[in-house]
């Protein structure tokens, strides 16, 4: 059974980290990683550095544009993942735009997830339906379980489309917004997180954009299966850097 699949089952609310592969320095990559684990994240989510990151807000666009400095590209990343299945257990996600998937090849991208042990992947601007019938056999053939995102604005129908084709969790954008950190969720969002649970869809949700602190991942998992957290952490790590990590996540669950 996929990683991805097996964490859902556990009985406990998930935090999955997101953090820009690459980044504050390009060999800090695994070391994130494993330090990440070690402090009790659920799950990973590996950003792939792109140069146009259309639904990122500035935290991560700026630390994208730094990894990409570094001289980050998706053959260094998957040489840097080729043992990481030596020392990290927890399920592992590339997040990414399609543009450079599609540059690698889209087989090719999935066979090396494949080999090195990723689990899952996330790529925002690939519709549903492009996916479903042009890539999903591909992706289904390496055992990867690719992550749909929906928002506030996506249409009952669509929504339910994207379940019937979903073998994993949806991501559940908490806002119409880019990614960032914020202090605390409104009444429109508590309302968003309540409709979508009542829908009792087959694939559980993960909330993202605006999780920050242990607040609002209370707040994000009151009616969803758990929550990521993307741009407080890439702060954080540009502030205190790995050693940061552990009271980073601790302060969070």
């Amino acid at each position: 059974m996929n990683r991805i699949s097996k964490k859902l089952e556990e009985n406990k609310k998930l935090l999955s980290i997101y953090f820009t592969a690459g980044y504050p320095a390009i060999e800090d990559t695994v070391p994130v990683i494993e330090a990440l684990q070690d402090s009790g994240v659920d799950m990973l989510e590996i950003g792939l550095p792109f140069s146009d990151p259309l639904a990122d807000g500035p935290t991560i666009q700026a630390s994208s544009t730094q990894a990409l400095k570094n001289g980050m590209t998706t053959e260094k990343l998957f040489q840097q993942l080729k043992d990481i299945r030596k020392t990290v257990h927890i399920p592992l996600i590339i997040m990414g735009y399609f543009n450079p998937i599609l540059q690698y090849g889209v087989e090719a991208f999935c066979q090396k997830c494949s080999d090195i042990g990723i689990d899952g992947l996330i790529i925002p601007d690939l519709p549903v339906d492009v996916y479903h019938e042009q890539y999903q056999a591909i992706f289904e053939k390496h055992g990867l379980i690719n992550v749909f995102l929906i928002t506030p604005q996506t249409s009952e129908a669509r929504i339910r489309f994207i379940d019937s084709v979903s073998n994993g969790f949806i991501y559940m954008v908490s806002s119409a917004s880019v990614t960032g950190a914020k202090s605390n969720f409104g009444d429109a969002q508590s309302e968003y997180f309540e409709r979508i649970a009542n829908m009792n869809l087959k694939a559980p949700q993960i909330v993202g954009f605006g999780i920050s602190n242990a607040e609002t991942f209370k707040a994000a998992t009151t009616h969803a299966k758990g929550a990521i957290i993307g741009s407080a952490f890439i702060k954080m790590i540009q502030e205190k850097g790995i050693k940061g990590i552990d009271a980073f996540v601790k302060g969070i669950q």
